[in-house]
């Protein structure tokens, strides 16, 4: 039956699409399904249950807007929208009011606000909520607010809703909330579920959930999902520092502005230095990683939609719901692990572009992320028995500082852990801390195995896109189960050339640039400054004479401009270790420019199975006419995902006796670490022999 609305419903809709959209736009047949079942003419039914599933830019918020348009019109109660980033939270607030409704948005950065924008939605003066998933988990906000919302909501709607699946590439434990929202509304609320990024397995399940507690199946409506505006690239086989001098050398030739995604805060950092190194100030670029604050975050999302900088170096935090038509370009450095993540990041490019270019600069080391991706949210059934058992035995509701007392496990492991238990109502979140329902849990070993195996042969696919054996579009949208996916003729594999104006090498003289740039900025270490309690025994501030000096990192994780000489020098290579003892010297020489301290002796600590930390040390002994020795050191088998207590506990009993260094300014040469415990311990052991100072160098900073 052809959807119908009634002469005012319609009115109401197009008022609102108008506004958006222009003169004579008007909602398209599939649109006007969705909006014509969620607000109650035919052939839909109050209380329906719709999920979109469409591409980029097809316009599913104007379903929602319209539907809330005409709900309101009718005297229904506002909208909640569970949306999953600030970004698109603030964005579908302007787009709100420009279709003449009031919205607001209760979120971490606006906490000052809430208690007058609570009061407007209890006086039924707005239209519109905004929350994130987290929100919804939050024992305040639901008493508060969907209290007040009980009997009273106009419309719900999940926006990105493939997050509510694990078999989604973004599954999020507090997204699964929703559920409990879906159990608490009146069961006539019409339901709205949203994505661009669901293949058939993940459709059938949040259609499924979408399903519990109605009383008609869910209406799916799915659209093609290829983009035809999309130049899709593929670059294999340069080197990580190559990548960034590929960046580099292209920005100012790629179209309009856009994002160059990275995989880390710390590759955001590091390319927008290197392109500065090449460029100056005449190509402007800003890295947008989840660490700013808002308003940072704002001003830059602002500086690329008003075209103000060339382009944003982004980690995912600048992701789902950012939308600017424009967007000329998209890059990855580094491939997302899953083609369901890749095209949606992709998708911003080119929605009202005739023409965008996408381009993957694909690396070996890939791999090893890919791999830790997916096993990252599947649960350890052993931990997850232990963390339950120390809430259990609990007298009252704990807090994660408490639980990571009682198991020795990582804060930021349990909370994810209690988040994945709470979606199965295990435990629950209080005001005053976390509880154990009483309900028993059982490890779902099959369901599991089957989330990494779809993983898995997603991380495989992923690897025959950037081999580049079919065309890149028809295999992103039959990843999708798109039944309609084709070749597109326009990608590097259907062209069988990149698209014009790309480079497919880097000219050598940008990549010694940016070499060189990089490997002269050491990144400080800041000394840890209290004892962890615990097993370890101390607690508390650290004395101010056991303290090491702020020390320096000469590689940090996976730095492109040391991967290379990392892995040679640690197998013996005279050339890698000559840079690195270069690097060495140049940033010992600077260090002392700032500090005015300088060491008297070089002590090397061992703490991997290499010789690469007295190796170097020797190397600097020899260059600056010091003296030393080494720090010896019992290795055995350092503790991995444990708490500081207990790995500071592993170094205090494996660290032997300091050498002499009594009256002396020690630089202590450290190969490789992550927590600093080892470098933490040994320099409290030298200050107790006797040195004044204690400088660390560490080589390489780990994950």
């Amino acid at each position: 039956m052809t959807a119908t609305l009634a002469p005012d419903q319609l009115t109401a809709a197009n008022r609102v699409i108008t506004s958006l959209a222009g003169e004579g736009a008007a909602l398209r047949e599939d649109q006007l399904r969705a909006v014509t079942a969620l607000a109650g003419g035919e052939p839909g039914t109050p209380g329906a249950r719709v999920l979109v599933v469409q591409a980029t830019g097809w316009g599913k918020s104007a379903v929602y807007w319209s539907a809330t348009a005409i709900i309101r019109a009718g005297g229904g109660g506002p909208t909640l929208i569970v949306s999953p980033l600030l970004s698109l939270m603030r964005d579908q607030v302007s787009a709100a009011a420009r279709g003449g409704l009031s919205a607001a948005t209760l979120n971490s950065s606006n906490v000052d606000e809430w208690s007058a924008i609570e009061a407007q939605l209890r006086a039924g003066d707005l239209d519109v909520l905004l929350v994130s998933p987290e929100r919804l988990a939050n024992p305040g906000f639901g008493r508060r607010v969907l209290d007040a919302l009980a009997g009273n909501l106009g419309l719900l709607v999940i926006d990105e809703a493939h997050a509510v699946s694990d078999w989604g590439h973004d599954f999020r434990p507090d997204y699964r909330r929703v559920a409990d929202v879906l159990r608490s509304v009146n069961p006539t609320t019409p339901v709205l579920a949203t994505t661009a990024t669901a293949n058939a397995r993940v459709t059938e399940d949040v259609a499924a959930q979408l399903d519990a507690g109605s009383d008609a199946p869910t209406l799916v409506l799915r659209g093609p999902l290829a983009r035809k505006s999309l130049h899709l690239n593929v670059l294999d086989g340069l080197s990580p520092v190559q990548r960034y001098g590929w960046v580099a050398q292209a920005l100012p030739h790629l179209p309009g502005s856009g994002i160059v995604y990275v995989l880390t805060v710390a590759d955001a950092d590091r390319l927008v230095e290197a392109i500065r190194a090449v460029h100056g100030d005449s190509v402007e670029v800003a890295a947008y990683t989840g660490q700013l604050d808002a308003d940072r975050r704002h001003e830059l999302e602002d500086a690329l939609l008003h075209n103000k900088v060339k382009a944003l170096v982004a980690t995912s935090a600048l992701g789902m719901g950012y939308d600017k038509p424009d967007l000329g370009f998209v890059v990855h450095v580094g491939s997302p692990p899953s083609p369901v993540s890749y095209y949606q990041q992709v998708g911003r490019a080119g929605r009202a572009l005739d023409d965008a270019v996408v381009m993957l600069l694909a690396s070996q080391t890939d791999d090893r992320i890919w791999d830790h991706f997916a096993t990252a949210t599947i649960p350890d059934p052993d931990k997850m028995r232990d963390l339950l058992a120390a809430l259990e035995a609990a007298d009252e509701p704990q807090s994660p500082i408490q639980l990571e007392a009682a198991t020795r496990f990582r804060r930021t492991r349990i909370e994810l852990m209690l988040k994945q238990l709470a979606v199965d109502g295990i435990t629950d979140r209080t005001p005053d801390g976390w509880v154990a329902t009483g309900k028993p849990w059982t490890y779902d070993a099959a369901h599991y195995d089957g989330v990494l195996a779809v993983r898995r042969r997603e991380a495989d696919i992923m690897r025959s896109y950037i081999a580049g054996r079919t065309c890149l579009m028809r295999l992103l949208t039959e990843s999708l189960d798109d039944p309609q996916a084709a070749d597109c003729g326009r990608c590097s594999v259907c062209r069988g050339a990149l698209s014009e104006g790309l480079p497919d090498s880097v000219d050598a003289e940008v990549v010694r640039t940016v070499t060189s740039t990089l490997r002269r900025k050491a990144s400080t270490l800041d000394p840890r400054k209290m004892w962890p309690g615990g097993e370890f025994g101390r607690r508390g501030r650290i004395p101010a004479d056991l303290l090491a000096q702020p020390g320096r990192v000469l590689a940090h994780t996976d730095a492109p401009e040391w991967v290379e000489v990392l892995a040679a020098a640690r197998n013996g290579d005279e050339r890698a270790l000559a840079e690195l003892g270069d690097a060495a010297v140049a940033t010992l020489s600077s260090w002392v420019r700032e500090t005015g301290i300088r060491a008297d002796v070089i002590v090397s600590l061992r703490l991997t199975g290499t010789n690469l930390a007295e190796t170097l040390a020797e190397h600097l002994r020899t260059v600056g006419k010091r003296g030393g020795g080494t720090f010896p050191v019992h290795l055995g088998d350092p503790p991995t995902d444990a708490t500081g207590a207990v790995e500071a506990a592993y170094w205090r009993d494996h660290l032997g006796d300091p050498p002499e260094v009594a009256g002396q300014n020690v630089m202590l040469v450290v190969d490789a670490n992550s927590s600093g415990w080892p470098i933490t311990l040994a320099a409290a052991a030298l200050r107790e022999a006797g040195a004044g100072a204690v400088l660390p160098l560490l080589i390489h900073r780990t994950v």
